[in-house]
């Protein structure tokens, strides 16, 4: 059984940290005592007032009882200690634990009577801050020496600019590579990019796959999925060229007559995909492909923010055009 303290409070602008802590506590606490064993306020019933009222009362329930609060980020520093701090003082924690939880901005930050209180109270703090781009390789090799391996400065680069800038993508590659590999061993780039394989790539391949085949509420869905995950948009526009150039020379040497095992030969692909793909070209056609081509090449613009509309606006308004099928 978890040794629970009786306040946490978890908060910062790295929101998708924040977000993941909260979910854990959430999930053993649920563990314990069942989800309907979890009291949950957000929104309007979320206010120092509302929670110090919801503490105060009685409650028939048997065993520890959880009570998480969201948004308290938007409280103010008097309304915490007049309203909510005396209760607090006398919480008892050996039956009830209270989780506050924060997400914060330039504009919103969690109220320093709040953080107090939970301290005095005996409880714990968690600080979830953004990190700089330029900071992330450094962290990826201090979370990889917590896992138990060695990750060199190349190897942090690599993992960075194969995964992402959000710190939550990083950490689970470097779980998979302490896994794959094992405590004690030498991390650095060919073994990120052999180990990683690079999702987006994967998944680039999905958006590939709805563009030949002119899907495209699937080739949005799938665009809008990666860029949610934190792919940038100009890598995302390399490997979608990339992988639409591949399709395209398929369907060329397809339609010069060349027959599947010398095109094989040519293109470096395992077997599943390749089959996959030769036959996404061949009923694409080179004229279709190739217009894609082009018109996928206006992203680079918009990466480079050249374009006078929003790049995840034009990304869709190009996406749009090389789907459309006449």
């Amino acid at each position: 059984m978890t040794a629970w303290l009786p306040a946490y409070l978890i908060h910062g602008d790295d929101h998708d940290r924040v977000a993941e802590r909260r979910s854990r506590l959430k999930a053993t606490a649920e563990a314990e005592v069942g989800a309907e064993g979890v009291e949950h306020l957000d929104g309007d019933a979320s206010t120092p007032a509302a929670i110090a009222d919801t503490l105060s009362a009685m409650t028939l329930g048997l065993g520890r009882r959880f009570v998480l609060v969201d948004g308290v980020e938007r409280w103010k520093d008097d309304e915490v200690t007049a309203r909510l701090v005396p209760v607090l003082k006398v919480l008892d924690g050996t039956t009830t634990t209270v989780a506050f939880v924060g997400m914060e901005d330039k504009k919103l930050q969690v109220p320093a009577s709040l953080a107090g209180a939970v301290e005095k109270l005996g409880g714990a703090k968690v600080h979830e801050a953004a990190l700089k781009s330029a900071q992330l390789p450094r962290w990826a090799k201090e979370r990889a020496s917590q896992l138990g391996i060695e990750l060199d400065g190349a190897g942090a680069q690599a993992l960075v600019q194969q995964v992402g800038e959000r710190r939550v993508r990083l950490e689970r590659e470097l779980e998979k590579l302490a896994l794959e590999y094992g405590p004690g061993a030498r991390i650095s780039t060919s073994e990120v990019e052999g180990a990683v394989a690079d999702a987006a790539e994967q998944q680039v391949w999905g958006l590939v796959d709805a563009i030949v085949a002119g899907d495209r509420n699937a080739a949005v869905s799938s665009y809008l999925a990666l860029r949610a995950q934190g792919e940038q948009l100009a890598r995302l526009t390399g490997l979608l060229q990339s992988r639409m150039r591949q399709a395209l020379e398929l369907a060329r040497r397809l339609e010069a007559g060349e027959d599947r095992q010398s095109i094989s030969k040519a293109v470096r692909m395992s077997p599943w995909q390749f089959d996959r793909r030769l036959v996404e070209a061949r009923d694409a056609g080179s004229a279709t492909l190739a217009a894609a081509v082009d018109r996928i090449a206006t992203l680079e613009l918009a990466a480079r923010g050249d374009s006078t509309l929003d790049p995840d606006t034009e990304a869709i308004r190009v996406i749009g055009a090389v789907t459309a099928r006449r």
